[in-house]
């Protein structure tokens, strides 16, 4: 899928492209809104991903061009601005959703799959099943063998990313840039310490170990009978 990225931040630019790419997508960016927006109406996108701040024309005047023009491009908008009136301009502006800055590129990704989703008119996934693991994306409950797990967001996160990736190794860079959010450390060890915590309460008492450590490489969560 080709999503059309209008942002003039360098990191966020490219840690959102990394990570769109990583998931399957193709991206093309745009670091201004004059720019993004003839993109946007001379180009075919699945999606766009538009910052209110930014040079040459601002984002909301970008997306009120491009519904002016009956484009009907699902639009999820990222901006510093956390006030309810700056949310509801934007939603008024024609915007599908808004997402605050700084952002864990997890949600994100939920967020824009779920627009797409949305314009295609598919039926959303209710939740994730890994052997006798299940995670519930509306309720955000997590449940094995039909016992409750308490999780934190970010081990919530943390274990949604892993099980979106089942039977595929993610990395730690990878684990940093999808559940946290572009302000990180890279050099920190949050990761290992987290992914402990998360196997703990999700294999602790359990016959078969689903998070399994790739020695050098990563992580991986998958069912081996």
């Amino acid at each position: 899928m080709k999503i059309l990225l209008i942002e003039d931040d360098v990191k966020i630019s490219s840690f959102v492209t990394k990570g769109l790419k990583e998931s399957g997508f193709f991206v093309v960016p745009a670091a201004n809104g004059a720019d993004g927006l003839s993109l946007a109406l001379s180009e075919s996108f699945d999606a766009a991903i538009i910052d209110i701040m930014l040079p040459v024309r601002d984002g909301l005047s970008v997306i009120e061009e491009l519904r002016r023009q009956q484009v009907n491009l699902p639009v999820l908008i990222l901006s510093a601005k956390r006030k309810v009136d700056d949310r509801i301009r934007g939603f008024e502006t024609g915007g599908d959703d808004y997402l605050t800055k700084p952002f864990a590129f997890s949600e994100l990704l939920a967020r824009l799959q779920a627009l797409i989703r949305r314009a295609n008119h598919v039926v959303e996934p209710t939740s994730l099943r890994v052997h006798n693991l299940v995670l519930d994306i509306s309720s955000r409950k997590v449940t094995r063998n039909d016992e409750k797990i308490i999780l934190q967001p970010r081990e919530f996160g943390l274990l949604e990313y892993l099980m979106r990736n089942e039977n595929r190794i993610v990395s730690k860079s990878m684990i940093m840039e999808h559940v946290w959010d572009y302000n990180f450390d890279p050099h920190t060890n949050v990761v290992e310490a987290r992914v402990c915590k998360l196997r703990d309460k999700v294999d602790k008492g359990f016959d078969v170990p689903l998070i399994h450590t790739v020695r050098g490489v990563g992580y991986v969560l998958k069912h081996e009978a």
